[in-house]
This record gives structure tokens, C-alpha cells and sequence, in this order.
């Protein structure tokens, strides 16, 4: 096949599933699931895949499923395409007719036009068998917000083996972003997130009575002030995020509770800074134990490494992107400190991990991911299919960059 007749199949046949596409992403958006519970999700994958005669796998790490896509002489390339299909507990507060049925639970950060997106690009290359060849997974992956993260869980189970996965493609929807653009970024983009816990125990009792108390939120207060300081000594000019967004004490002005519970986040782009950061909080926290003879309860919880975007691959999807969209709706983007457990999968194979638009701000539909407003323009879903599906056929068929 030519660039010119491959470009314009996939662009006819997205066109033809829009409206499918945009009801996928509405039933989805309507009935989010929270991390390691996507039943329905998953289900209703399943149902759409079988609908179009496409294989799939389900049930891998929970609720992941594989959609198999195969061509002339399957063995030559395999590409995979990962979408994430869980939801946030956030009570959604947008008035819209597929507002989400379940309380507390809402598709805030966009994995319901993720998983819609990658539904449509499988029926689009399901399509296309005869032109093309090589082979497609199509990774549903459960489980993105929350530690271990699902894209681990899989890769342990074999996601990426049988057929042996030669380069991996995944999106994440933009809302900063005006929908029609997209954004690339080679190397480092998202930052390796840790969680840390710290439940402070103390001596309660009367605050009138300081020499026989001890206080577990001046410790606790100390140790965090502690922390910040001896991290900033470490000479490193990457980027780092250390900060501590929970505090609970249950005392009272008069009353010194017997522990102190916090919470925070340190997110890295340099592993040695990572691993240094990591031993001088323990060590803060031995001397804090030993200066209040307290007993601290500490946890790092280490969670996803650095994303990492192959340089030559996503230079290639870039280029190649050009060929498909305008060149100016193509932006550079920044690093962002947030973390992705896709990067789990960059660290296997060669990735590229891109952003697409979904604002509008005609439309008012310019609020961020993790918020109770957030949406999406649906015209977004169209430029995700479109693009995604040539994209990856132009790794299947490694097509001549113009």
C-alpha cells in the first residue's frame, strides 16, 4: 500500500466508527470502576472486541485485557498499543447526560477516552488485514492510579511475551491542550513517584503536663522540617518534587494525642538522587526517634520509575505524525513531574508515550485531570483514533519518513 491510500483508509474508517467511538467512551465514562475493580469495564471490552470478530485475551493481572490483531507474516513486527481503563474516587459535578452513575467514583483523568480510543483503533486495523503486515496487541490495562500499578502486573504475567512485543505505543489525553493538537517529547517526560507514610507514636496526655508527654506532632513537625532541608543538600541539578500533603493528629488544645499520621510524595528524574533521597529521610527519622524516645512507623512505598520515550522511535512518530495532521497542531512538550505507570513499559521496550488535546475553551471544557469538571471535546476521540492507528501501522510497515 501507498502513504497516500493508507493514510486515507484509516482516515474513512474512523470517520465511518466515530459515533461507535464516542458511545464507547459515554458508556465508560458513565460507569467508572476504581483500580483493580474494572469488571464492567472489562466486560464490556470484551463484548466490543467479540462484536468485531477481533481475538483477545481477558482476565490478565484482574481485569487486563489483550485484543491480537494479526497480518500477512505476523511474526515480522509486533507493535503494542496500551490503554488504561480505571477511574478516580472523585463525585463528578459536570451536568452532562452520561454523568457518572456510581458515587464517589468518576473517569477524571480521561482513561474512559483512552480505552474508547484503543477500541476504535482495533476495529480500524481490523479492517485493514489484507494490506498489512506484522502483528497488533492491544493492551487494556486495569489498575494505572494506584500502586503496583497494573502495566507491572501484566508485564509480569507475560503482556509483552508470546508474541515477543517489539515497541510500545500509548496516549494520554491533554485537557491544557486545545483539541487538534498533539505533543511529543523525547527521552525523560514523566518523573518516578514514591509514596511515603509516617505514623509518628508518641506519649499522650494533658498538654499542661510537657515532662510527661510526648508530643508526636512537634516530632512530626520537626522531622518533615528536617527532611526537606537535609534533601536540599543533595547537589543534583534534576528536577525533584519532595512534599507532604496529609497530616492527622486527633488531640485537642488541651489534649497530646498518642500518634501523628502523615503522608507525602517525592517524585525524581535521577535514580541516584532517588536512592540518596530514600537513605536521608530514614536517617532523619532515626534521629528524630532517638531525640523524642519516640518510636516511628516509616514506609516508602516505591512506586513508578521515570517514563522514558525512545528517541529514535518518538522522533519517528513525530515525523510521521506530520504526514497524517497539520505540522502545526504538533507542540514540543515539557517534563511533567507527574507519574504514569506506562513507564513500566518504556523500561522494557522501546516507547513513545504522547499527548493529545481534548480542551476547548469556546466550550468551556478547560479543567484539569483529577477534578470534579474535567472533560473532554469528543472530536479529540476522532484525531486519537486516526492518528494512533497510523501510527502504528506506520512502525508495522516502517514507512519512508517524507
Amino acid at each position: 500500500m501507498l502513504h497516500e491510500d493508507i493514510k486515507k483508509q484509516i482516515k474513512t474508517i474512523t470517520q465511518s466508527i466515530f459515533n461507535d467511538v464516542v458511545s464507547f467512551r459515554r458508556w465508560i465514562h458513565q460507569n467508572p470502576e476504581l483500580s483493580f475493580h474494572e469488571k464492567k469495564t472489562s466486560s464490556f471490552i470484551c463484548e466490543v472486541l467479540k462484536k468485531n470478530n477481533i481475538k483477545f485475551t481477558s482476565g490478565v493481572a484482574g481485569y487486563g485485557v489483550v485484543a491480537l490483531i494479526e497480518f500477512n507474516n505476523p511474526s515480522s513486527q509486533v507493535i503494542g498499543v496500551r490503554a488504561d481503563m480505571d477511574a478516580l474516587p472523585i463525585q463528578e459535578k459536570n451536568n452532562i447526560p452520561y454523568k457518572s452513575v456510581n458515587n464517589g467514583i468518576m473517569h477524571a483523568c480521561g482513561h474512559d477516552a483512552h480505552t474508547a480510543i484503543a477500541l476504535g483503533v482495533a476495529i480500524v486495523l481490523n479492517q485493514l488485514k489484507n494490506d498489512l503486515q506484522g502483528t497488533v496487541k492491544i493492551i487494556f490495562q486495569p489498575a494505572e492510579e494506584k500502586l503496583p500499578g497494573g502495566a507491572s502486573l501484566m508485564i509480569e504475567q507475560g503482556v509483552l511475551l508470546s508474541p515477543t512485543v517489539d515497541k510500545m505505543l500509548a496516549l494520554h489525553v491533554l485537557p491544557e491542550m486545545e483539541v487538534g493538537n498533539i505533543g511529543f517529547r523525547a527521552g525523560q517526560y514523566m518523573a518516578a513517584c514514591d509514596e511515603l507514610y509516617i505514623v509518628m507514636k508518641g506519649k499522650g496526655g494533658h498538654a499542661a503536663l510537657p515532662n510527661s508527654v510526648v508530643n508526636p506532632i512537634t516530632a512530626s513537625a520537626e522531622l518533615l522540617i528536617n527532611i526537606k532541608k537535609e534533601v536540599s543538600k543533595l547537589n543534583y541539578k534534576d528536577k525533584y518534587i519532595l512534599e507532604f500533603g496529609d497530616f492527622h493528629a486527633y488531640g485537642a488544645s488541651n489534649v497530646i494525642p498518642e500518634e501523628a499520621k502523615v503522608a507525602g510524595t517525592l517524585r525524581t528524574l535521577n535514580m541516584t538522587f532517588r536512592n540518596k533521597a530514600h537513605g536521608i529521610i530514614l536517617d532523619e527519622v532515626k534521629k528524630i526517634e532517638h531525640k523524642y524516645s519516640s518510636n516511628c512507623d516509616f514506609e516508602i512505598k516505591k512506586g513508578y520509575p521515570v517514563l522514558y520515550n525512545d528517541s529514535d522511535l518518538t522522533q519517528s512518530c513525530e515525523q510521521w505524525s506530520q504526514q497524517f495532521i497539520n505540522p502545526k497542531q504538533i507542540k514540543k512538550l515539557s517534563i511533567r513531574m507527574a507519574s504514569e505507570d506506562f513507564a513500566y513499559f518504556s523500561q522494557q521496550v522501546p516507547s513513545c508515550f504522547f499527548r493529545i488535546g481534548v480542551g476547548n475553551k469556546q466550550k468551556k471544557i478547560v479543567h484539569s485531570v483529577h477534578t470534579p469538571y474535567f472533560n473532554i471535546d469528543e472530536k479529540s476521540l476522532e484525531i486519537g483514533v486516526g492518528l494512533m492507528s497510523y501510527l502504528t501501522v506506520a512502525n508495522l510497515l516502517d514507512l519512508k519518513i517524507a
